[in-house]
């Protein structure tokens, strides 16, 4: 395992602050809290957390590397496969969950600009106000002014009636999880404390009504009850979040991008840990305890989960199937050869080489990755013509 340096004095006294903090909340809450709430304090907490700070998070001198930062192809795809749905709708919309650096955004754009399928609107809804900056500096730079007229940025989801397209990636894995254990046949929960030494640790509190009842579920989908000692995650907010970002829409399409599996993968017997982890600089972390605001934590996707809640808010699965399918069924070759023949030199033609390897090999980003699209009376066209996984749901 590799082990990383320490953070330097000024993380390590930013991730001080905030652990005070959470120390804070700890003993006011009565000894403990849950660990969803210690994970939305580490990634979230105004100024101070993984997200609401201002270091970097994205690309080579961050901690991971997202599809849009590798270049401009995945965006392209994206355009691709949400263009039709944009020519149905008058008045569509775009609501991107999380902007990033502000590339998806601007490759988007461009992409869609190109194919006459400018959205009225290009929302961004983004917790962080340091990257909201950087954001807005970066697409006012390299977008055209009438293009960058139509992106704002949001405080929250839509409030007024809408119709348009919503683009999550790598969003649904920074969810605050649930963390669950099977302890003599009932279900508990994981809650963070503090040791003798003010430390954070781990310790066991019943679960409350609301996950009992989601685990339970879980059990009967699989059809066999967990074993005992077993630990997992699980989010029982997921239904109540897809209906708060979907807000009042009533035409429109869902697109989410992640890692993760269908259920049966996801709650396998030999994945009795879970899936939660941490990310510092480019390293998966085996303590997601350590250094608060400075990490990533982060837990796969259930996309079963996730059909379950886009469809009981009243839309269609649209398609379900590997990164690497939906990029190939919506022209990836094509965008990669109409790039190529316009590269300035041998090394442009490697970067974009290595760009569709990164996104579609296996063993890359192709397969871990999966893609989930709903729609509400409008059609996605060819965006998921290949590579069908809904089977597994």
């Amino acid at each position: 395992m590799t082990v990383l340096p320490a953070p330097d004095a000024d993380a390590q006294a930013h991730s001080a602050e905030l652990a005070n903090a959470i120390r804070h909340e700890i003993r006011a809450a009565g000894g403990s809290i849950a660990f969803s709430r210690f994970m939305e304090l580490c990634l979230y907490a105004p100024g101070l957390g993984y997200y609401s700070a201002g270091a970097t998070k994205f690309g080579g001198a961050g901690d991971f590397v997202t599809a849009p930062e590798l270049g401009h192809l995945f965006a392209e795809c994206i355009g691709e496969a949400i263009a039709p749905v944009l020519a149905e709708l008058d008045d569509g919309q775009v609501l991107e969950i999380g902007g990033g650096t502000g590339a998806f955004a601007a490759d988007l754009l461009r992409h869609l600009q190109s194919l006459d399928r400018l959205p009225t609107r290009y929302c961004v809804l983004e917790p962080s106000a340091q990257l909201r900056q950087r954001q807005r500096a970066y697409l006012q730079e390299v977008l055209p002014a009438d293009v960058f007229a139509r992106v704002e940025w949001l405080d929250r989801p839509f409030e007024q009636p809408w119709n348009g397209i919503v683009f999550a990636n790598e969003v649904l894995d920074a969810l605050p999880t649930t963390r669950f254990a099977i302890a003599e046949e009932e279900v508990w929960e994981d809650h963070v404390a503090l040791d003798k030494h003010d430390a954070f640790t781990v310790i066991g509190r019943p679960a409350d009504a609301l996950i009992t009842a989601g685990v339970r579920h879980v059990e009967r989908a699989l059809d066999h009850p967990f074993a005992e000692d077993y630990r997992s995650e699980l989010l029982p907010q997921l239904p109540y979040w897809v209906q708060a970002v979907i807000g009042p829409m009533k035409r429109g399409a869902l697109l989410f991008i992640d890692y993760g599996y269908a259920r049966s993968e996801y709650y396998q017997p030999q994945r009795s840990e879970g899936t939660l982890r941490a990310f510092r600089r480019h390293h998966v972390v085996e303590d997601v305890l350590a250094w608060p605001g400075l990490q990533d934590i982060t837990a796969s996707v259930d996309f079963t989960a996730l059909a379950e809640a886009g469809t009981g808010a009243g839309f269609d699965l649209a398609g379900y199937c590997s990164q690497a399918s939906f990029l190939v069924g919506n022209g990836i070759d094509h965008r990669f050869a109409a790039a190529e023949a316009h590269a300035v030199d041998e090394v442009a033609r490697l970067r974009l080489s290595q760009q569709v390897k990164r996104l579609t090999l296996p063993e890359e980003m192709g397969e871990r990755f999966q893609v989930m699209g709903f729609s509400r009376d409008v059609e996605f066209g060819h965006a998921f013509l290949i590579g069908d996984l809904t089977y597994r749901l």
